[in-house]
């Protein structure tokens, strides 16, 4: 039996969990990497080099690494940060890497595709865009004086920090290329699955690139959403039926076939099932938590359940 093809979209530790789980069932993995990030090591050589922001690409070329004491060390080593107050002072070591060979290089995914099979990993990184973009959000509560006053806040790093309501979330440019490999991807995967991660800039940017969207819409792969194990400090107070409200504002031709979530977080979620149901998907609750209690999901739980879901 063939292996499925699955595309993974986010960025950050989300997509990172979603990679470890899905290297353990398939081969045939491509992750879709949102390019916004505009804060740390990354927003410093974007600035610098006037290129995508490395560090998601990094943390997903880190997840798909193999699981012998060599990929593991190599996982660490793209992971390793310089210390001390000197210039390189913050800045990932995969970053440099990464960053070094789209200077050798004039295409970004050469570029990755050389670090994947230095790293021997178990699928391929891709950015969403060809070019780095800019999140903007319509904003609510920033302002005691004026709590119901609509603001504007741009930037990933502010946005996914702020303690303000996020209403919405749009790109600059608004209308950005989507890299071709990606859409290729997805238009033969047999599996899409979006989340978990920080929702309004790791997930739904996804959903704001027009050929991406076109393509998934278009794919007869099945979409799988994975919920988070408690929200982000964006979607603070959001409830598990919220997020699935929050994709089909920003997409409303949107559908899925599975949405997982942990019991934990879905507990007194009256609604959860009911927009689920208005997504035309089927909810699964399972057990896919670190046992620890820490909100980070468990990659072999979380890749038993993903196996149940494609009838592995």
């Amino acid at each position: 039996m063939s292996l499925p093809k699955v595309v993974a979209f986010g960025g950050g530790h989300g997509l990172a969990a979603t990679l470890m789980a899905l290297k353990r069932l398939t081969d045939q993995v491509t992750a879709v990497v949102t390019v916004a990030d505009d804060g740390g090591s990354s927003g410093r050589l974007r600035d610098e080099f006037d290129c995508l922001p490395p560090g998601d690409l990094r943390m997903a070329l880190a997840a798909l690494t193999g699981d012998s004491s060599e990929g593991r060390l190599w996982a660490d080593v793209l992971q390793s940060r310089f210390g001390g107050d000197g210039p390189l002072a913050g800045h990932a070591m995969g970053n440099l890497l990464i960053v070094s060979l789209w200077q050798r290089y004039s295409d970004p995914v050469v570029g990755l595709d050389h670090v994947a099979q230095m790293l021997d990993a178990q699928g391929r990184v891709l950015p969403m865009s060809s070019v780095p973009l800019v999140i903007q959000a319509d904003i609510v509560g920033i302002d005691p004086s004026a709590p119901d006053e609509v603001s504007t806040l741009t930037g990933q790093a502010r946005i996914a920090t702020t303690e303000a309501d996020v209403l919405q979330v749009r790109l600059v440019p608004h209308d950005p290329p989507a890299c071709p490999e990606a859409v290729q991807a997805i238009m033969e995967a047999d599996y899409l699955i979006f989340g978990p991660g920080s929702w309004f800039t790791s997930v739904v940017p996804h959903l704001l690139v027009p050929e991406l969207v076109s393509a998934i819409l278009t794919s007869k792969a099945k979409r799988i959403c994975l919920m988070n194990l408690r929200p982000a400090a964006e979607t603070n107070g959001y409830s598990p039926s919220r997020h699935i409200e929050i994709l089909a504002e920003h997409c409303p031709q949107l559908t899925l076939d599975t949405v997982i979530a942990d019991p934990r977080f879905a507990a007194g979620d009256r609604h959860l099932e009911q927009m689920v149901t208005a997504m035309r998907a089927r909810l699964m609750l399972a057990d896919v938590g670190q046992r620890d209690g820490s909100p980070r999901h468990d990659p072999f739980l979380l890749a038993a359940t993903l196996a149940i879901v494609m009838e592995l």
